[in-house]
């Protein structure tokens, strides 16, 4: 797999409202809430062409329980994937090229405020927005091939401003 990055482009913000639509449609009543987190979600900067979904459910055994519906619009059911509490769903298009991600988390559970909370702050600081998107670019120039090293390279850097997103967040009320 290929680490592309590449300069914002305006029109995340409408393929994920129509994603939104879908898998509001798809899964019904459990659906609380979906959100446009990750890069492309930040105006302005540099990111994977790939579209971040946070949904929040009422039920995550209901939302094991109707998977196949994700299944349906054309996403890979992955389970937990590595992050407890979390159910994730990942789509690819013809070409085997990932599209669109969805992290799902029961109701204000602390992982999709997390999500939210460094989404909010990187786009009330753009600075740090754009230092982020840098970084992501030479990670990809240097790590093209390897999408655990680009990964690892963000690690330090996510850690960081996580904890000020949240610490940003909490005092804001």
């Amino acid at each position: 797999m290929l680490v592309r990055v590449v300069p914002y482009d305006s029109s995340w913000s409408h393929r994920f409202d129509l994603e939104r639509d879908r898998v509001a449609s798809a899964l019904g009543d459990i659906v609380v809430a979906l959100h446009h987190i990750g890069s492309t979600a930040v105006p302005g900067i540099r990111a994977k062409p790939i579209i971040d979904i946070l949904l929040e459910v009422t039920d995550q055994a209901e939302l094991d329980r109707r998977s196949s519906r994700m299944e349906s619009l054309g996403y890979e059911a992955k389970g937990e994937f590595g992050i407890p509490g979390r159910r994730y769903f990942r789509r690819n298009d013809a070409k085997g090229i990932r599209t669109h991600q969805v992290h799902a988390f029961a109701f204000g559970s602390g992982e999709a405020l997390r999500h939210l909370a460094f989404r909010d702050y990187l786009i009330a600081h753009p600075r740090i927005a754009e230092s982020y998107g840098d970084l992501k670019q030479q990670l990809a120039a240097q790590f093209p091939h390897d999408i655990e090293a680009y990964s690892n390279g963000k690690d330090g850097f996510v850690k960081e401003h996580e904890a000020k997103a949240l610490l940003w967040r909490a005092s804001r009320g």
